[in-house]
């Protein structure tokens, strides 16, 4: 008698049991999400995705799915991260394509166990020639590069104090606050007296570490890199800069503000993404050789996940060689910001002026912002990502305006129409202030 023929593959229903069947209702944690979610929807802080395709042709237009109708319709984004549009370029397509033929759609492994192409280390280098320094550290993500980096020099070495501006990204403060054994010490927010006087009054012999951005994303300011760096010369600390905001953006090659600044060579680690102003995705640490081996060597958020696939490197690669070499591409999407703030002033509507490239529409309530961002995807089309409570704090709720080099003036003037009718119907912009939309000079 033959061999009993195989079982075939079981269905998804006798695989296991369905969902409902494994929830343990009777622990408190379920108790704790339903209430937290409940009083977080109370608060108008409940976060829903808008799910856009976006049209790498036809950029900044992205497609909407919208019930009943099996081809979405199109909408303008204003809220991108990709604020150069190169994860629309021809060429930075072609090197993902190009990668995957020559090497696979994934990586295969971590770093050291066979996730390394040559395509990592060639990026590496470019990413360290950008910023004026030895060596570069590729990570899966900005928010990891922070994490890890911050969290295993906070770690290596016992008395470490940590000097952190007030508004530093979620992924600093984590690093930081996971750093068992060293010591924070808030600042505020772009504070040199305050730097200063906590530097003074700290062990004279104590590690120290001052750890800041360039472009803080929210409220669209700038640090004092160059001011900042001379007190960690004075205090002999060590300067970590976030330029997450700022790589591709400012600097003659893109390198970010402390390129602009001419002071790229006093900051010790220059931390940045790939993933806005170059328009694709991942992290990276740029410092001396030292250090970055070190943290090759060290950083668990670095050795023991699964290395960035080659289609990424490869198109990140092309990305930040065309940015730096293509100085033009900055000029058009500053050209845009200030004809976007020229518009937005003739209408009368508010916005916070800021020295970047971000532009922070004032709602002051949660819900209202919520609203308005509502109205304007459902009534116009256009599409601006409502900010709220915790990103900024309660009662500063704004929209976030990110003009780019795709936004045509047209597509301006509709956004600024849509808005200027939608701010007057909730008060924000007084009746009697007139109108003003048109051809700027």
């Amino acid at each position: 008698m033959g061999k009993p023929m195989p079982r075939p593959f079981l269905t998804r229903s006798e695989e296991k049991p369905s969902v409902g069947a494994i929830k343990n209702a009777r622990h408190p944690f379920y108790e704790h999400c339903e209430e937290a979610l409940g009083r977080i929807k109370q608060q108008g802080r409940y976060r829903t995705f808008t799910p856009l395709a976006r049209q790498a042709e036809r950029f900044p237009l992205y497609e909407e799915y919208v019930a009943n109708m099996p081809e979405g319709r199109e909408v303008i984004v204003w809220s991108t991260n990709d604020y150069l549009g190169m994860g629309v370029v021809p060429e930075v397509q072609e090197a993902a394509i190009a990668a995957i033929r020559e090497h696979g759609a994934g990586a295969g492994g971590t770093r050291n166990i066979a996730g390394t192409s040559p395509l990592h280390n060639q990026l590496e280098a470019e990413l360290a020639a950008l910023h004026g320094k030895e060596a570069g550290l590729l990570f899966i993500s900005g928010y990891v590069s922070n994490q890890a980096s911050l969290q295993t020099i906070l770690m290596s070495m016992p008395g470490w104090i940590c000097f952190s501006d007030r508004l530093n990204h979620a992924s600093m403060i984590a690093g930081i606050k996971g750093a068992r054994g060293s010591q924070t010490v808030i600042f505020e927010h772009n504070d040199l007296v305050d730097l200063e006087a906590k530097l003074a009054a700290a062990p004279v012999d104590a590690p120290k570490l001052i750890a800041f951005e360039s472009v803080y994303s929210m409220d669209g300011d700038m640090s004092d890199i160059g001011a900042i760096c001379a007190l960690a010369r004075k205090y002999n600390a060590l300067t970590y800069l976030d330029e997450v905001h700022a790589v591709g953006l400012y600097g003659q090659e893109g390198g970010g503000v402390s390129q602009r600044d001419g002071v790229a060579d006093q900051v010790d680690i220059i931390e940045g993404t790939l993933a806005k102003g170059f328009g694709v995705h991942g992290g990276y640490i740029t410092a001396s050789a030292e250090i970055v081996d070190f943290l090759r060597s060290t950083a668990s958020g670095f050795i023991f996940t699964t290395a960035l696939p080659p289609s990424v490197v490869g198109a990140a690669l092309a990305s930040v060689r065309k940015v730096r070499a293509e100085n033009w591409r900055r000029e058009s999407l500053f050209e845009r910001v200030h004809t976007m703030r020229q518009r937005l002033r003739a209408a009368g509507v508010p916005f916070t002026m800021t020295p970047s490239h971000i532009v922070p529409i004032p709602i002051g309530d949660a819900e209202r912002c919520k609203r308005i961002c509502r109205r304007l995807l459902v009534e116009f089309g256009h599409y601006a990502t409502p900010i709220n409570y915790p990103t900024v704090p309660e009662g500063t709720e704004r929209l976030r305006l990110t003009p780019g080099p795709f936004h045509t003036d047209e597509m301006m003037d509709d956004m600024v129409r849509a808005l200027s009718l939608l701010l007057r119907e909730e008060g924000i912009i007084p009746e009697h202030i007139t109108q003003k939309i048109g051809k700027v000079a």
